[in-house]
């Protein structure tokens, strides 16, 4: 099991797939965007997640492979503990972000779960075929490191 980092503090884990190319793309703009540091960041490929998984009821299909959705995690291994999958997960690291991306989420909580999960899964079926799928993992820069699990 992977263990919470003290430094992680109140900061959000976001769980992504390392080698989907559109993933990739979005990490390194969340990566940019946040500029108050509170967002921390790790790949499904990296080992010690299925059993965190598990404990919320999310099937991984193998242990090379995650969810096919983004999972963020809020008080890693505290004692309120919760995951969030699909729109309420983008919505959640949207309101980490300085301005105006809090706002953003605002409007976009507007729309109805279902209506934003539904196009969440649409972009989720197609986003191999449509943005490719890397071969490994990209390597963060020195200065991205510290902010991955």
């Amino acid at each position: 099991m992977v263990s919470r980092p003290k430094e992680l503090g109140e900061r959000l884990v976001v769980l992504f797939d390392g080698h989907c190319a559109l993933c990739n793309r979005t990490v390194r703009w969340f990566l940019r965007h946040d500029r108050q540091d509170r967002l921390r960041f790790a790949a499904f490929e990296a080992s010690g997640w299925g059993e965190l998984l598990k404990r919320h009821g999310i099937s991984v299909p193998d242990s090379e492979s995650g969810p096919n959705t983004i999972l963020v995690l809020r008080d890693f291994s505290g004692a309120e503990e919760e995951i969030l999958v699909r729109t309420d997960a983008a919505l959640a690291m949207l309101r980490e972000l300085s301005p105006p991306w809090p706002a953003v989420s605002a409007v976009l909580r507007l729309v109805p779960r279902p209506v934003r999960d539904l196009a969440y899964r649409l972009v989720a079926r197609w986003r191999i075929r449509i943005w490719g799928r890397l071969e490994s993992c990209p390597i963060p820069t020195a200065e991205e490191r510290e902010r991955f699990l």
